[in-house]
């Protein structure tokens, strides 16, 4: 299934994993919110962990030109350490609804989470990035 992706830290407009990794590779880049997400500060990118009513964490959603996308995928999961099934990756890639700045649709899009033992580590000793937002911040 070819979903847009949800990017909130390095992979945004103006960051450096976005010309290296979707710079003329997509169709489309749109600001969007995920709900029920809290940022968390990560060593030099974030994280976002899922938590009902937690918060809203701001970013792109980012489709891909439809050549790129089985690469761009291939890709990106390697970036964000993500194994399919393995409980220590520390991303998850998740389907989740995303809901477009412009216009209030959602719209169903991947979304690299913190992993399992990532977000139970955040949770009890993460600094939480206030306002759901992490470009422009001091790093």
């Amino acid at each position: 299934m070819s979903l847009p992706f949800f990017v909130y830290g390095t992979l945004r407009p103006g960051e450096v994993n976005h010309g290296l990794f979707l710079r003329g590779r997509t169709c489309s880049e749109e600001p969007g919110r995920l709900a029920d997400t809290v940022l968390y500060e990560g060593p030099g990118y974030p994280y976002a962990v899922e938590e009902p009513g937690g918060g809203v964490v701001r970013g792109e959603l980012v489709t891909a030109r439809p050549e790129a996308y089985p690469g761009l995928l291939a890709e990106l999961d390697r970036l964000e350490e993500y194994v399919p099934g393995d409980p220590r990756s520390l991303y998850v890639r998740v389907e989740r609804k995303v809901v477009r700045e412009a216009d209030g649709v959602g719209v169903r899009a991947w979304v690299y989470v913190a992993g399992v033992e990532v977000a139970s580590r955040l949770r009890v000793a993460g600094r939480r990035v206030a306002g759901g937002e992490w470009r422009g911040r001091n790093r």
